[in-house]
C-alpha cells in the first residue's frame, strides 16, 4: 500500500474526528474535495484512487485540479479556494507523518489562494419578500411547511444547514418565544420570533404532530429535507414569485439571500452591527460588516450629513506641464 492511503484515513479519523472534533459539515465537505482530487489524479494518471502515492499529487496535479473545479465544475473561486483550504490541511498533516515526501508536500502548501472580486450582497426589499412568502401553495401540506420554513428563514437569518438540523423541540412558542440552534462552528444560539412567526410555527406544529426529536420540517416519508430540495422548491417558488414582483427578475436568489435579508432588515431598523453579527452567529463583527458596505441608504444618509456648505465647483489645474501629462496617463 501506498503512503497516500493509510495517511489520508488518519487524517481523517485521528486529526478531524479525534483532535478536532470536527463537525459533520466539515468532514463532509472535506470529503468531497478528496473524492473528487482523487477521482481527477486517477483519471490523469491512470491509476486507481488506492494505488496513488503522495508523489502523484505534486504541485502541477493540484494546479490543474483547481482549474478543472473552476473551468470544467463551474465552481466559484471561492468554492475552489476552500477546496484548496482542505487539501493544505491534509498535506500538513501528511507532512509530520511523512518527511520523506517534504519536498511535494511543500510546493503543494506554497500553493497560495486566488483572489476575486468581492460582489456586494443580494436581499429583498419588503415587497419581494412579501411575493415569495405569499408563492407557497397553503391549501397544501407541503405549501404550508414550505411557508412556515421560509418565513423562519426570512425573519431569523438562519442557514440551510440549520434550517435541516431543526428539531420540533427546538421551537419555543411559550413565554419568549424563540429558535434555538446550533450553527457552524458547533455554536448554539437562540433566536427570538416574531408575532407573525409565532402563529404560522403554532399552525404548522398543531397540524403536523410528533416527538421533540423529530424534524422540524421533514418530508412525506418524515425524513428531514436535504439541501438540493429545499433551493429547488425555492426556485419553483421564485418563478411564481416573479410574475406577481417583477423586481424579483433581476435576482439571483437563493436560501442564503434570505439569511442576508434578514440582516438588512435589522440594519434598516437601526440595529447595532454586533447585534446583528450575534444574531447571525458570525464568528467576527467584521463579517457582519459587510451589510454596511451594501447599504446604499445609509451612505447616502452619511453622505448628506457631511457634504460642506457653499462648495464652489471647480476643476483641477495642474501647475506644470510635466503633472498635467503624468495627470492624463
Amino acid at each position: 500500500m501506498t503512503a497516500l492511503a493509510p495517511v489520508l484515513q488518519a487524517f481523517f479519523t485521528d486529526r478531524l474526528i479525534a483532535q478536532r472534533h470536527a463537525s459533520g459539515h466539515t468532514i463532509a465537505g472535506y470529503r468531497d474535495t478528496f473524492r473528487l482530487l482523487l477521482g481527477f489524479a486517477a483519471a490523469k494518471t491512470g491509476k486507481k484512487p488506492s494505488a496513488l502515492d503522495i508523489a502523484d499529487l505534486d504541485a502541477p496535479l493540484i494546479a490543474a485540479f483547481l482549474d478543472y473545479l473552476e473551468h470544467g465544475r463551474h465552481n466559484t473561486v471561492r468554492t475552489r479556494n476552500w477546496r484548496l483550504a482542505a487539501i493544505h490541511s491534509m498535506f500538513g498533516y501528511a507532512t509530520l507523518h511523512h518527511p520523506e515526501h517534504a519536498a511535494v508536500i511543500q510546493r503543494v502548501l506554497a500553493i497560495p489562494a486566488k483572489r476575486y472580486q468581492r460582489t456586494l450582497l443580494t436581499w429583498l426589499t419588503e415587497p419581494e419578500a412579501d411575493a415569495l412568502l405569499a408563492a407557497p401553495d397553503r391549501g397544501t401540506w407541503t405549501g404550508r411547511r414550505d411557508h412556515a420554513m421560509l418565513l423562519l428563514a426570512v425573519q431569523t437569518g438562519l442557514r440551510i444547514s440549520e434550517l435541516i438540523t431543526l428539531n420540533r423541540g427546538d421551537i419555543n412558542l411559550g413565554a419568549g418565544p424563540h429558535v434555538h440552534c446550533v450553527g457552524k462552528g458547533r455554536k448554539e444560539r437562540v433566536t427570538p420570533l416574531t408575532t407573525l412567526t409565532v402563529t404560522v410555527l403554532r399552525g404548522w406544529l398543531t397540524e403536523h404532530g410528533g416527538d421533540p426529536h423529530d424534524p422540524l420540517f421533514p418530508t412525506r416519508a418524515s425524513a428531514r429535507l436535504s439541501r438540493d430540495a429545499i433551493e429547488h422548491r425555492l426556485a419553483g417558488y421564485l418563478t411564481t414569485a416573479r410574475r406577481a414582483c417583477p423586481p424579483l427578475r433581476d435576482k439571483q436568489v437563493t436560501m442564503h439571500t434570505l439569511r442576508h435579508t434578514a440582516a438588512m432588515r435589522l440594519l434598516h431598523a437601526g440595529t447595532d452591527i454586533a447585534v446583528i453579527a450575534l444574531w447571525l452567529g458570525h464568528e467576527q463583527i467584521r463579517t457582519a460588516q459587510t451589510y454596511l458596505h451594501a447599504d446604499m441608504a445609509q451612505k447616502e444618509r452619511a453622505i448628506a450629513r457631511v457634504t460642506p456648505p457653499g462648495t464652489a465647483p471647480g476643476r483641477y489645474q495642474p501647475p506644470d506641464p510635466l503633472l498635467a501629462f503624468l495627470d492624463g496617463l
